[in-house]
């Protein structure tokens, strides 16, 4: 199967604070600090260990997120409206919405950074799913997902995240013709088994 099991049972698990949610492609491990329904601004707060060699996903903006990076050891390089700079302990950066942006680790050690998310319930329900498809081995190298399977999570989460490459009106036009093929190959934007976010009881 070239995607997760789209009938498997749900993972009712209720989300802890201080469980670690992992990429293996991109090299990124998150220890979750604060949940959404924690808070009024309903933000979601984490401590990313970026590792030597970590890089995001890919350049990409949120269309109704701040995102907040905060550098508590080590540095990562930050690219932000096409200019680039390097975040080190103590330094921050805010990115507005719809602002472009990309981030990577490029030192020679690895980097913990706290990162502020505003408001994080869809952005929590992507992350589990992009992350998820990565430790399930459903992504490339760069842990991004099969075309296929990208089609149908780009829709899903496009109040959440737009890639920047290839331009909008290339995704909107191939992942259009992608979907129904990838939905009747048994893709789903979402599984179950990746979507504690939504479906599991609140701790």
């Amino acid at each position: 199967m070239s995607h997760p099991d789209p009938n498997a049972p749900p993972d009712l698990t209720p989300i802890q604070v201080g469980e670690v949610w992992e990429n293996p492609r991109t090299r990124e491990r998150a220890t979750i600090l604060e949940l959404p329904h924690q808070n009024p601004e309903r933000r979601v707060v984490a401590e990313l260990l970026a590792r030597v060699g970590a890089r995001v996903v890919g350049e990409h903006h949120h269309p109704a997120i701040v995102e907040r990076f905060t550098v508590l050891d080590g540095e990562l390089t930050v690219k932000r409206g096409g200019k680039t700079s390097i975040l080190r302990r103590g330094e921050a950066a805010t990115v507005e919405p719809n602002a472009w942006h990309d981030w990577w680790n490029a030192g020679d050690r690895d980097a913990r950074v706290r990162v502020e998310v505003t408001p994080g319930e869809r952005f929590a329900h992507m992350i589990e799913t992009f992350f998820g498809l990565a430790r399930l081995g459903y992504t490339d190298a760069k842990g991004m997902p099969h075309p296929l399977q990208l089609a149908l999570c780009a829709s899903e989460f496009a109040d959440v995240i737009i890639f920047r490459s290839p331009p909008l009106p290339v995704q909107r036009a191939l992942f259009g013709a992608l979907a129904p093929l990838a939905r009747w190959r048994g893709y789903r934007a979402t599984y179950p088994q990746l979507s504690r976010t939504v479906l599991a009881p609140r701790a």
